[in-house]
């Protein structure tokens, strides 16, 4: 296979991801790329239990046979493929998956890199798999920043999860495919056409942005998977000509500088949060607020009189509905998570239970969330919550750094609460324990093949309503 003779950013990308070794990784990013994967495959064990996953699962059994790529949390198996997708949309459905990097990049880039390293006839190292899933992060995120960032490419209907993530599922698994420069050139510009994913949903509730991360996943395990067969790409992806990808996807806000500025030197992972709950990232800094306000002045929920948050048009259109009919509503509804908060205590996933969101002490406490938009307020700014008691005391704040940024580490007592919370929803005890050792042992790990089998079931989990 060759690619053209002049330099494109493809070919730079390339490059960098056929020569990257695990020795080029920091200690922390070695870590912190360890933890993410653990975290990812809790949130994909879980999502099991998603009516999404199910359904796409139930659509693929009737339609084709079963294959030997473990579909986590079930006792079946798929082919490459279709494990691929049903383990994003399940990764994806519970809004528990890490954030900040194309956006949602572990549910994308892990389903392929685990496809991946199951279809190959030899050893696979811990430290591959690793430096393969990080790589994905960073080009997943460095397409996401070509494309003038999360707001621009938001603003304008384009769901990032799906349409930088393909890059990343295509980088990870053409790495762990062993394709040569010009073979992940050729993967990457077959992401480009498979790439899409629009934001319509967020107007009905609809689930498919869960079905996003799925077919970003397996639309690039199936780029990779191409390009290993010899079928060429584009090489003028991100280059300013006619069909291009900045060029269409990104055409008043394209960075495209941003592909190769400090590639190698900072790693895109760094910037990924984890998230402690589950509802849409937008939410979690009014979350955190929240409760430092009430912790601060020890008030109970029937104590408080009102809550205000003073936030940006960006968010309040992203964020701003009040309608908790589907899952999806909810975990986008800003009124509701700092409602669940208020009256349940938390945000965690049960708080989004079709019981929690049917509780009446909930839709009052929603009856006292008002939303201000602050023109002065930039999008890409956290907004500031003000609560009023009711006995005439009031206070507020803005939290800068959500809980699960970089900036604001949870606790490892939180992390591995979270961990065995989501894993237990369809391992059992030993199965989640043994999940948790093997993964983070991963970077000691000659032959990583046995990870997939850790994450089956002994059947499919009940239903998450």
């Amino acid at each position: 296979m060759s690619i053209q003779a002049r330099a494109t950013r493809v070919a730079a990308l390339a490059h960098f991801v056929a020569a990257a070794t695990p020795s080029d990784l920091p200690p922390a990013i070695r870590t912190k790329v360890a933890r993410h994967t653990l975290d990812t495959l809790a949130c994909g064990v879980a999502g099991a239990a998603s009516q999404e996953a199910q359904a796409a699962l139930d659509l693929i059994l009737a339609t084709e046979q079963r294959g030997d790529v473990p579909v986590w949390g079930t006792n079946e198996a798929l082919s490459a493929r279709s494990a691929t997708l049903v383990n994003g949309i399940a990764c994806h459905a519970f809004e528990l998956d890490d954030t900040g990097g194309c956006d949602h990049s572990g549910a994308v880039v892990i389903p392929a890199a685990l496809a991946a390293a199951a279809m190959a006839d030899r050893p696979i190292s811990g430290e591959e798999f690793l430096l393969a899933v990080t790589l994905g992060y960073d080009i997943a995120r460095r397409v996401l920043e070509a494309c003038g960032g999360y707001e621009p490419h938001n603003e304008a209907g384009w769901h990032s999860t799906a349409t930088c993530g393909t890059f990343g599922a295509a980088t990870a698994a053409a790495r762990l495919l062993r394709l040569d420069a010009a073979g992940v050139a050729h993967a990457l510009g077959h992401a480009a056409s498979f790439s899409g994913g629009l934001w319509a949903f967020i107007h009905d509730g609809s689930q498919t942005k869960r079905i996003h991360a799925g077919r970003a996943a397996e639309g690039g395990l199936l780029a990779a998977l191409l390009a290993h067969s010899g079928v060429s790409g584009p090489s003028n992806v991100f280059e300013n000509v006619w069909g291009g990808f900045l060029a269409t996807f990104a055409p008043s806000s394209s960075r495209p500088e941003a592909l190769t500025v400090g590639l190698g030197e900072s790693w895109r992972l760094e910037r990924v949060s984890l998230k402690p709950y589950a509802s849409c990232r937008g939410t979690h800094s009014a979350i955190d607020a929240l409760g430092a306000l009430l912790d601060r002045h020890k008030l109970a929920p029937d104590e408080v009189e009102r809550i205000e948050v003073r936030l940006s048009l960006f968010l309040s259109d992203m964020c701003g509905g009040r309608d908790v009919a589907t899952l999806p509503f909810a975990q986008m509804s800003l009124p509701y998570a700092l409602a669940a908060r208020l009256a349940l205590g938390h945000a965690g996933l049960s708080a989004y239970s079709a019981t929690d969101r049917e509780d009446p002490r909930v839709a009052a406490a929603m009856q006292r969330v008002s939303l201000v938009v602050d023109p002065s307020i930039a999008a890409d700014e956290e907004p500031f919550v003000r609560v009023l008691a009711r006995d005439g005391r009031a206070d507020d704040m803005r939290v800068e750094k959500a809980l699960g940024s970089p900036a604001n580490p949870v606790t490892d007592e939180a992390y591995f609460a979270k961990i065995r919370s989501l894993a237990t929803m369809a391992l059992d005890g030993a199965g989640t324990e043994r999940l948790i050792d093997c993964v983070l042992s991963l970077w000691g790990q000659g032959d990583m093949r046995w990870l997939n089998e850790t994450l089956r079931a002994k059947a499919r989990p009940a239903l998450f309503r």
